[in-house]
């Protein structure tokens, strides 16, 4: 099995590593195959409340696998344009359209470099911890290219129009409080800390109201490019449902009686 991206499902918490430590967690061919490959395991997998997305080692990831990159340069205009177009069209953009149609939320785990690729895939999890060692940039302007994973999608969505076409065009580096200013991330903690940070959120996502969180996701991405009206309706029948649900019994019954509610998922 290609063990450049792995996939590990413990409980109800799934977690999802970029496995190329000694190149930062670069993204090449062989590893977006990889990714592809665990984001299809995900959307088959049974009972996964919460994915957390990382990196192994020091860095969640660098972005493309430059020294890949440059082995292409000698290949005609035309060779390169086929090789990228089919490794974003064909194997990214499947995996970044899996993780994000999954009825989970997707945790962020970010430490060190988050850059390129990563940078686009940090801007899609629903939320993000990140390291006080961790920094950011959009990094695709040095190369003379342009953003994928969904980057351009995500980022004007997070910072607005004007800050978005400025981390874009001038590609500068963030740190950590940068990025939490900017609305990237929600939480930044000591680098020593973020593993029980985030087992710590992820143990209280999986142990929330699962149906509610997935509805609440789906409103959610579909908000900005929905009108007021049918998002009005859209809500209206989510409430609905989740009134039917064992949660919000359990939900209701736990305020009336002032303890904390013991969610089942459903």
């Amino acid at each position: 099995m290609n063990e450049q991206v792995l996939l590990d499902i413990r409980g109800a918490v799934a977690t999802l590593t970029l496995n190329r430590p000694q190149a930062m967690n670069a993204l090449g061919l062989e590893m977006g195959r990889a990714f592809l490959a665990r984001a299809q395991e995900l959307r088959r997998a049974e009972g996964v409340k919460v994915v957390v997305v990382t990196g192994a080692g020091e860095h969640f990831m660098a972005g493309g696998d430059i020294k890949e990159f440059h082995a292409m340069v000698a290949a005609a205009p035309e060779e390169r344009e086929r090789a990228f177009g089919q490794l974003i069209g064909e194997v990214i953009n499947p995996a970044v359209e899996i993780l994000r149609s999954l009825p989970a939320p997707l945790v962020g785990k970010v430490r060190g470099a988050c850059a390129g690729f990563g940078f686009s895939l940090m801007a899609g999890c629903d939320l993000v911890l990140a390291a006080d060692n961790a920094y950011f940039t959009t990094g695709y302007s040095l190369l003379g290219t342009t953003a994928d994973g969904g980057g351009t999608w995500f980022l004007p969505r997070l910072v607005g129009a004007k800050k978005a076409a400025e981390l874009t065009f001038l590609a500068e580096r963030l740190d950590a409080q940068q990025a939490l200013a900017l609305g990237l991330v929600n939480r930044v903690v000591p680098a020593a800390e973020l593993d029980a940070a985030c087992e710590a959120l992820a143990g209280r996502l999986a142990s929330g109201p699962t149906f509610a969180y997935a509805n609440a996701k789906r409103l959610l991405n579909r908000s900005l490019t929905a009108s007021l009206a049918d998002q009005l309706m859209a809500e209206a029948a989510s409430f609905a449902r989740c009134s039917a649900t064992a949660d919000f019994t359990e939900g209701v019954s736990a305020f009336v009686e002032k303890r904390k509610p013991s969610f089942k998922g459903n």
